[in-house]
């Protein structure tokens, strides 16, 4: 037995002596790095335990044709040593232009390691950056001659997981997001993939066990853990693959149209792999982790950026079935020898002069500041047909779309219309046009736009989480940044964090939002898990305030939205963004005109955010306070069993009143049986005074405290 354990022993006392360990600021979150075998291989712990086990590093590289020799297609997987350790200490304070408080703090202890891999006299480095709530790890390549230029056929970092966790999570797929969340143990993900692709899934999962970031999962002991990346730049969308016999993720990148995942030119910096941990939930909404590990801002001036509440010509097309195409049968002509003018236009095409000039009207008068337009320009009616070499040139508007009157019509109302601009994913069409249609905008004053990728991209058939396309998403943010216009992307990929280095970047869709409740409908639990998944990447443009809750009140769809109509008002704090539509018709609100106020009301962008109660897909409260006011907003949102919420107010300055209006679910509410049952109180408090508040099935509430 002692011949036995003694090359056990001896190994274990050979990897801790040459074992590196870095520990959070508070001490919290200890991460351990050492080669095992030649492999680079880490552990993560929190409060002594085990978050991440012993995990392995690597990338494999693809055969290579301008390689000038074998060995160059050598993997970065082992056959490593130590050169050098470096360890340090990083604390500032940064202001972001927009975001959830005034200040964040970035404050995390680092250690870097130097790997030399002999047999290739070639040096990588690993970064680990440290933080009370997490950690976040990436590969660093310095320009060498042994490592110049490499094509990535997979990354193989790990995530070895200590137990069977409850996971919240959606299929591994290439091309979008727009899934609702699967809630189920680890080892239960291979059994429920298939229900769970069934309905929108753009392509068959790349594996059985793979599945999207950011990825929450709690455990048996009470261990709230995130899985994602931040600053993706000029690489591949990363997913995880999962062994479900060893409960090991493994990073998966998003392929090209060849199935190669990455091309890197040294010097580079993959992005960086993260991982948020607490044994509180609200420690996972409230992290900042992800943008901390994002470079700062890079545009000198941010002074025309501004956080946006909007409405707009959307949701009647989206619910209501009307026509985004201007046409009702194309004309018997070349496509591209129509004369539109003699087109006979479509009874139920909204985007047309008289009713963008309603939904100004309704902007002017309840304080919201633009308005969006869908359906604007020529293009839709050969959308999927790609007859042309283009679609969009996203300068035509349509005949009866007067684009110089109303742009004069909406100034002069204080108000501005936002420019839509659907790619039909054709990227290098885009780009090709991008300069004009951004100067199109800067003549008319707009400084916004919402830009579409829907289909299949377009020339090359890459998809739409690869590094190409990466590069295109980022190319159109820098080139808006030039033209001082916001950007707020759907189908693009998932954010991780870029919004800091790019503020313009005011939003992104990237999940299923509210649109598919006019397509069937989201569970009520669907809005509780955004936060904790989708949103710690970046904001998101849901596109909120849907009141008119049974779409069948105003049109012929028999789908209903799965929340009251307090549970929407909560939407505009528990979904954080600071670009906010108010997406119903104005019709919709002039009904509930008292609770509208409280749209009007809301701010978007905040100097102060403490989440008071948190657990994922069951319930969130939030209280805010506006940017530059002494004013603070609560939202509250909960799944379809209800929650009943006490929030005592000692966040609010002591000493000071404050006028308190409360919308809340009536004591009969119900997101099925009686969805606009509300009740709207007012009253006078202070600070340390207490509300006890109960969401009905699907509901929620809404406060707001002005400071007198």
């Amino acid at each position: 037995m002692k011949k036995l354990l003694f090359p056990v022993v001896a190994l274990m006392m050979a990897l801790a002596a040459s074992a590196q360990t870095v520990t959070s600021p508070n001490g919290n979150v200890a991460v351990k790095f050492y080669l095992q075998d030649g492999r680079p291989t880490y552990e993560l712990s929190y409060k002594h335990k085990a978050v991440i086990k012993p995990s392995h590093l690597g990338l494999e590289l693809a055969k290579d044709k301008h390689a000038s020799n074998e060995m160059n297609e050598q993997d970065l997987m082992d056959g490593f040593t130590v050169k050098d350790t470096k360890t340090s200490t990083f604390d500032e304070t940064w202001t972001p232009v927009w975001g959830e408080t005034k200040t964040i703090r970035n404050h995390y202890n680092e250690l870097t390691v130097t790997l030399n891999q002999a047999s290739m006299e070639r040096d990588i480095r690993i970064r680990f950056r440290v933080y009370d709530d997490g950690m976040g790890f990436r590969y660093e390549f310095p320009q060498q001659q042994k490592l110049n230029y490499f094509v990535v056929k997979e990354e193989h970092s790990q995530f070895a997981m200590a137990g069977d966790h409850t996971a919240y999570w959606i299929p591994g797929d290439y091309d979008t997001q727009e899934y609702e969340t699967v809630i189920s143990k680890l080892s239960e993900i291979r059994g429920k993939m298939k229900s769970a692709i069934t309905s929108n899934s753009s392509q068959t999962p790349f594996s059985p066990t793979g599945v999207q970031t950011s990825l929450q999962m709690k455990t048996a002991d009470g261990l709230y853990i995130n899985l994602h990346e931040a600053a993706c730049v000029n690489f591949p969308t990363m997913h995880l693959n999962l062994d479900d016999k060893n409960m090991v993720f493994e990073s998966w990148l998003t392929p090209d149209a060849t199935g190669k995942k990455g091309y890197v030119q040294t010097p580079f910096n993959s992005p960086w792999r993260t991982v948020i941990v607490s044994d509180d939930a609200r420690d996972m909404l409230s992290s900042n982790l992800i943008l901390n590990l994002n470079e700062p801002c890079k545009i000198k001036d941010t002074s025309w950026i501004h956080p946006t509440k909007y409405c707009g010509v959307w949701w009647e097309m989206i619910a209501g079935g009307r026509q985004w195409s201007y046409t009702f049968d194309l004309p018997s002509v070349h496509l591209d020898n129509i004369d539109y003018t003699k087109c006979k236009p479509h009874g139920q095409h909204p985007a047309n002069t008289a009713n963008v000039k309603r939904y100004i009207d309704f902007a002017a008068k309840n304080g919201l500041q633009e308005v969006l337009v869908e359906g604007w320009n020529i293009g839709w009616e050969d959308w999927f047909g790609h007859y042309k070499d283009y679609v969009f040139d996203f300068q035509t508007p349509y005949p009866d779309f007067d684009i110089d009157e109303l742009n004069r019509y909406a100034h002069s109302k204080g108000v501005k219309l936002m420019m839509h601009h659907e790619t039909s994913a054709s990227t290098i069409n885009y780009e090709r046009h991008l300069e004009a249609a951004y100067n199109l905008m800067n003549k008319y004053g707009y400084d916004a736009v919402k830009s579409g990728y829907v289909g299949d991209i377009i020339p090359r058939g890459d998809y739409h989480y690869s590094q190409s396309t990466n590069n295109h998403y980022l190319y159109c943010i820098q080139e808006a940044a030039k033209h001082h216009i916001m950007v707020n992307a759907h189908e693009a990929t998932r954010p991780t964090g870029l919004c800091r280095t790019w503020p313009n970047l005011v939003g992104n869709e990237s999940a299923r939002g509210t649109e598919y409740e006019a397509f069937g409908g989201s569970e009520p639990y669907h809005t509780v898990i955004l936060p904790f998944t989708r949103l710690q990447g970046g904001p998101m443009d849901y596109t909120p305030g849907i009141f008119v809750t049974k779409l069948s009140e105003w049109c012929s769809n028999k789908s209903y939205v799965h929340t009251t109509l307090c549970g929407q008002l909560a939407l505009y704090l528990t979904m954080y963004s600071p670009l906010q539509m108010a997406a119903d018709l104005p019709e919709n609100y002039e009904k509930y005109d008292d609770a509208f106020q409280f749209i009007r009301d809301v701010a978007c962008d905040w100097d102060d955010s403490k989440y008071l109660e948190a657990e994922p897909a069951k319930y969130i409260t939030v209280a805010r306070k506006a940017k530059g006011t002494d004013n603070w907003f609560i939202g509250g949102k909960c799944d379809a069993e209800g929650h009943k919420s006490r929030i005592k107010l000692d966040f609010l300055d002591k000493g000071r009143k404050y006028t308190c209006s409360v919308y809340a679910d009536a004591a009969d509410a119900d997101y099925e049986k009686n969805p606009q049952a509300y009740v709207i109180t007012h009253r006078t408090v202070k600070k340390g005074d207490v509300l006890n508040l109960t969401m009905a099935r699907g509901g929620g509430f809404a406060v707001s405290l002005m400071a007198k």
